[in-house]
């Protein structure tokens, strides 16, 4: 595994990527962050825009005895969304995977709670959104996320993270109108590889940053 790490933590690539995309015009930019380490990412960003921030959970379905290997993922409405080609390969469909869709259905239910504190979303309608994240590696929460902001109908919807899978990166165009990637290594393996400080970020750090832009 490569040794590089290209930002020291998630602030300073939000910071960098901010700037990437202040070379854009945006109509009544909406900012998303993907919770949890998108939020801080996003937050960044938000700063840099100028713009409002609100937030967007989805949740990865795992492998049946293997939950970190993720082949899906589940927001807190809508159907669920699936590496077509990784349940083929597992010889897996999606009705065995429906107690566990359920399971992440419930915590993204639970987590949209409570970073929203009883307040509304942002509204998402005939505005451009920027769904961010603190980099994309399969794909799958990013498009499960995606699926449910299109929901809202939105202006346009681009993804938009410091660091990305080439093939991910590829492959996520076809959910949004535009992925915007300031690093696409070959070397990619992991997204933390490319960070300094790559600690999790918790629920109350998620609601502070929400509260801080509000």
């Amino acid at each position: 595994m490569s040794r590089i790490r290209a930002y020291p933590d998630r602030r300073v690539a939000g910071l960098h990527l901010g700037e990437q995309l202040r070379e854009r015009e945006w109509h009544d930019p909406l900012v998303l962050g993907l919770a949890r380490g998108g939020v801080v990412v996003a937050h960044a960003v938000a700063e840099v825009l100028g713009a409002p921030l609100d937030v967007a959970v989805a949740r990865k379905i795992g492998a049946p005895g293997h939950p970190e290997f993720g082949v899906g993922a589940i927001t807190a409405r809508g159907e669920a969304t699936y590496d077509e080609r990784t349940l083929a390969a597992l010889g897996l469909r999606p009705d065995d995977l429906a107690e566990a869709c359920e399971t992440e259905r419930a915590e993204a239910r639970r987590r949209e709670a409570v970073y929203l504190g009883g307040r509304s979303p942002q509204p998402r309608a005939d505005r451009d959104v920027l769904l961010i994240d603190d980099g994309l590696a399969t794909g799958v929460t990013a498009r499960a996320a995606a699926h449910a902001v299109r929901e809202a109908k939105p202006r346009s919807l681009a993804f938009a993270a410091p660091v990305c899978a080439p093939e991910a990166a590829m492959n996520l165009k076809s959910d949004v109108d535009e992925v915007v990637c300031l690093l696409m290594p070959d070397e990619f393996r992991a997204v933390g590889q490319w960070y300094g400080n790559f600690d999790q970020t918790t629920d109350d750090e998620v609601v502070e940053l929400l509260g801080s832009k509000s």
